[in-house]
Protein backbone atom coordinates (compact mmCIF):
# COMPACT_ATOMS: atom_id res chain seq x y z
CA UNK A 1 0.00 0.00 0.00
CA UNK A 2 1.01 3.33 -0.52
CA UNK A 3 0.25 6.44 1.38
CA UNK A 4 0.21 10.20 1.23
CA UNK A 5 1.11 12.43 4.57
CA UNK A 6 -0.20 15.94 4.38
CA UNK A 7 2.45 17.85 5.70
CA UNK A 8 2.66 21.31 3.96
CA UNK A 9 1.24 23.73 7.00
CA UNK A 10 3.18 26.11 8.71
CA UNK A 11 2.32 24.99 12.25
CA UNK A 12 0.85 28.91 13.17
CA UNK A 13 -0.48 27.85 16.42
CA UNK A 14 3.13 26.20 17.77
CA UNK A 15 5.09 29.31 17.09
CA UNK A 16 7.25 30.21 18.28
CA UNK A 17 8.80 26.60 17.47
CA UNK A 18 7.56 26.41 14.32
CA UNK A 19 9.41 30.02 12.89
CA UNK A 20 12.29 27.58 13.66
CA UNK A 21 11.30 24.02 12.26
CA UNK A 22 8.74 22.75 10.52
CA UNK A 23 5.63 21.27 12.25
CA UNK A 24 6.70 17.86 10.97
CA UNK A 25 10.00 17.61 12.67
CA UNK A 26 8.43 18.57 16.22
CA UNK A 27 9.36 16.13 18.86
CA UNK A 28 7.29 13.77 20.73
CA UNK A 29 9.39 12.24 23.47
CA UNK A 30 12.53 13.64 21.46
CA UNK A 31 10.87 11.75 17.98
CA UNK A 32 9.85 14.09 15.28
CA UNK A 33 6.03 13.73 14.70
CA UNK A 34 6.84 12.67 11.00
CA UNK A 35 8.74 9.80 12.28
CA UNK A 36 5.99 8.70 14.19
CA UNK A 37 3.56 9.01 11.20
CA UNK A 38 6.14 6.53 9.70
CA UNK A 39 6.46 4.35 11.77
CA UNK A 40 2.74 3.86 12.23
CA UNK A 41 1.98 3.35 8.47
CA UNK A 42 5.18 1.24 8.09
CA UNK A 43 3.25 -1.28 10.90
CA UNK A 44 0.28 -1.54 9.24
CA UNK A 45 2.08 -2.50 6.04
CA UNK A 46 3.04 0.61 3.60
CA UNK A 47 5.98 0.03 1.75
CA UNK A 48 5.87 3.92 0.25
CA UNK A 49 4.68 6.87 1.80
CA UNK A 50 4.70 10.35 -0.57
CA UNK A 51 4.97 13.41 1.83
CA UNK A 52 3.27 16.70 1.22
CA UNK A 53 5.21 19.74 1.83
CA UNK A 54 5.57 23.63 1.68
CA UNK A 55 7.01 24.76 4.47
CA UNK A 56 10.78 24.25 5.32
CA UNK A 57 10.58 21.39 2.85
CA UNK A 58 14.38 21.10 2.76
CA UNK A 59 14.69 20.51 6.60
CA UNK A 60 12.32 17.54 6.28
CA UNK A 61 14.17 16.71 3.60
CA UNK A 62 17.42 16.83 4.97
CA UNK A 63 16.05 14.84 8.15
CA UNK A 64 14.83 11.99 6.41
CA UNK A 65 17.67 11.71 4.23
CA UNK A 66 19.50 11.46 7.47
CA UNK A 67 17.47 8.66 8.76
CA UNK A 68 17.71 5.77 6.28
CA UNK A 69 16.76 3.34 8.49
CA UNK A 70 13.05 3.46 8.35
CA UNK A 71 12.38 0.92 6.01
CA UNK A 72 9.76 2.40 3.57
CA UNK A 73 10.04 4.44 -0.02
CA UNK A 74 9.72 8.34 0.64
CA UNK A 75 8.91 10.32 -1.80
CA UNK A 76 7.94 14.03 -1.68
CA UNK A 77 5.14 16.32 -3.47
CA UNK A 78 5.92 20.05 -3.21
CA UNK A 79 3.75 22.96 -3.09
CA UNK A 80 5.12 25.95 -4.39
CA UNK A 81 2.21 27.96 -2.73
CA UNK A 82 -0.42 26.41 -0.72
CA UNK A 83 -2.74 24.13 -2.47
CA UNK A 84 -5.20 22.77 0.44
CA UNK A 85 -5.72 19.17 1.31
CA UNK A 86 -7.54 18.57 -1.75
CA UNK A 87 -5.13 19.72 -4.08
CA UNK A 88 -2.09 18.13 -2.32
CA UNK A 89 -3.39 14.88 -2.50
CA UNK A 90 -4.12 15.44 -6.29
CA UNK A 91 -1.08 16.30 -6.79
CA UNK A 92 0.74 13.39 -5.14
CA UNK A 93 -1.45 11.28 -6.21
CA UNK A 94 -0.37 11.74 -10.02
CA UNK A 95 2.60 9.72 -9.23
CA UNK A 96 0.45 6.39 -7.41
CA UNK A 97 0.10 3.23 -9.19
CA UNK A 98 -2.27 1.61 -6.69
CA UNK A 99 -5.62 1.31 -7.22
CA UNK A 100 -6.19 2.87 -3.69
CA UNK A 101 -4.20 4.48 -0.96
CA UNK A 102 -4.29 5.91 2.50
CA UNK A 103 -3.93 9.77 3.57
CA UNK A 104 -2.84 10.85 6.87
CA UNK A 105 -2.93 14.24 7.85
CA UNK A 106 0.44 15.34 8.91
CA UNK A 107 -0.23 16.65 12.68
CA UNK A 108 -2.23 13.19 13.11
CA UNK A 109 -1.00 10.63 15.84
CA UNK A 110 -2.84 7.50 16.31
CA UNK A 111 -3.16 3.83 16.50
CA UNK A 112 -6.24 3.48 14.50
CA UNK A 113 -6.36 0.08 12.63
CA UNK A 114 -5.48 0.81 8.54
CA UNK A 115 -6.23 -2.89 8.20
CA UNK A 116 -9.82 -1.93 8.73
CA UNK A 117 -10.25 0.60 6.88
CA UNK A 118 -9.29 -1.18 3.41
CA UNK A 119 -12.52 -2.85 3.12
CA UNK A 120 -14.45 -0.47 1.67
CA UNK A 121 -13.71 2.52 -1.06
CA UNK A 122 -13.40 6.03 -0.29
CA UNK A 123 -13.28 5.72 3.45
CA UNK A 124 -12.99 8.02 6.53
CA UNK A 125 -11.75 7.00 9.41
CA UNK A 126 -14.11 8.39 12.70
CA UNK A 127 -13.40 8.84 16.35
CA UNK A 128 -16.17 9.41 18.99
CA UNK A 129 -15.59 13.00 20.03
CA UNK A 130 -14.43 14.50 23.29
CA UNK A 131 -14.81 17.50 25.29
CA UNK A 132 -11.59 19.83 25.28
CA UNK A 133 -12.40 20.78 28.67
CA UNK A 134 -13.58 19.25 31.50
CA UNK A 135 -17.34 19.03 32.23
CA UNK A 136 -20.11 19.47 35.01
CA UNK A 137 -22.84 17.15 36.21
CA UNK A 138 -25.43 19.20 37.58
CA UNK A 139 -29.03 18.26 39.23
CA UNK A 140 -31.16 20.96 39.68
CA UNK A 141 -28.42 24.05 40.56
CA UNK A 142 -26.15 21.38 42.04
CA UNK A 143 -22.91 20.40 41.12
CA UNK A 144 -22.81 16.46 41.12
CA UNK A 145 -19.31 15.92 40.05
CA UNK A 146 -16.59 16.55 37.14
CA UNK A 147 -15.29 14.55 34.80
CA UNK A 148 -12.58 15.46 32.76
CA UNK A 149 -12.83 15.05 28.56
CA UNK A 150 -15.91 13.27 28.50
CA UNK A 151 -16.86 11.61 25.63
CA UNK A 152 -19.64 12.24 23.63
CA UNK A 153 -21.53 9.25 22.84
CA UNK A 154 -22.85 8.54 19.31
CA UNK A 155 -20.94 12.13 17.99
CA UNK A 156 -18.60 11.18 16.10
CA UNK A 157 -15.80 13.20 14.21
CA UNK A 158 -13.06 13.06 11.25
CA UNK A 159 -10.02 11.10 12.49
CA UNK A 160 -7.96 12.31 9.63
CA UNK A 161 -7.39 9.45 8.46
CA UNK A 162 -8.70 8.21 4.87
CA UNK A 163 -8.50 5.40 2.59
CA UNK A 164 -9.38 6.55 -1.13
CA UNK A 165 -9.30 5.24 -4.13
CA UNK A 166 -7.61 6.81 -7.34
CA UNK A 167 -10.79 7.42 -9.33
CA UNK A 168 -11.36 10.56 -6.77
CA UNK A 169 -8.00 12.24 -8.22
CA UNK A 170 -10.55 13.18 -11.04
CA UNK A 171 -12.71 15.30 -8.60
CA UNK A 172 -10.50 16.98 -6.36
CA UNK A 173 -9.12 20.70 -6.99
CA UNK A 174 -6.24 21.68 -7.96
CA UNK A 175 -6.56 24.21 -5.06
CA UNK A 176 -8.94 23.78 -2.10
CA UNK A 177 -9.69 21.67 1.25
CA UNK A 178 -10.62 17.88 0.30
CA UNK A 179 -13.50 18.43 3.20
CA UNK A 180 -14.88 21.33 1.89
CA UNK A 181 -15.17 19.99 -2.00
CA UNK A 182 -15.43 16.30 -2.55
CA UNK A 183 -16.56 14.71 0.51
CA UNK A 184 -19.33 16.68 0.79
CA UNK A 185 -20.40 15.97 -2.67
CA UNK A 186 -19.69 12.44 -2.21
CA UNK A 187 -21.76 12.04 0.65
CA UNK A 188 -24.87 13.57 -0.78
CA UNK A 189 -24.41 10.96 -3.03
CA UNK A 190 -23.86 8.34 -0.86
CA UNK A 191 -19.58 7.25 -2.57
CA UNK A 192 -18.57 7.88 1.35
CA UNK A 193 -18.33 5.24 4.33
CA UNK A 194 -16.58 5.34 7.45
CA UNK A 195 -15.28 3.19 10.37
CA UNK A 196 -16.00 4.03 13.68
CA UNK A 197 -13.28 3.52 16.78
CA UNK A 198 -13.97 3.86 19.89
CA UNK A 199 -11.12 4.08 22.26
CA UNK A 200 -8.76 4.49 19.84
CA UNK A 201 -5.49 6.97 20.51
CA UNK A 202 -5.74 9.99 18.59
CA UNK A 203 -4.21 13.19 19.07
CA UNK A 204 -4.03 16.39 16.63
CA UNK A 205 -0.90 18.35 17.53
CA UNK A 206 -2.07 21.91 17.35
CA UNK A 207 -0.96 23.45 20.67
CA UNK A 208 1.51 23.00 23.46
CA UNK A 209 -0.62 21.31 25.36
CA UNK A 210 -1.41 18.60 22.37
CA UNK A 211 2.71 17.87 23.02
CA UNK A 212 2.44 17.73 26.05
CA UNK A 213 -1.11 15.00 26.38
CA UNK A 214 0.63 13.03 23.69
CA UNK A 215 4.16 12.79 24.47
CA UNK A 216 2.78 11.67 28.01
CA UNK A 217 0.23 8.86 26.33
CA UNK A 218 3.23 7.60 23.93
CA UNK A 219 5.43 7.21 26.66
CA UNK A 220 2.63 4.93 28.49
CA UNK A 221 2.45 2.94 25.13
CA UNK A 222 6.42 2.66 24.94
CA UNK A 223 6.82 1.27 28.69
Amino acid sequence: MHAIILAGGRGKRLRPITDYVPKPLVPLNNIPIIEWQISYLKKFGVKEITICTGYKTEMIQNFLAVKNNLGVKIKFSVEKTPLGTGGAIKQAGLSIKDKSFFVLNGDTITNIDLGKLVKKQNLIASIELKTKFGVVEIEGDKIMQFKEKKEIPNVWMNAGVYHLQKEILQDLPKKGDIEKTVFPDYAKKGKLSTVKFKNAMWHSIDSFKDIEECSLELNKIIK
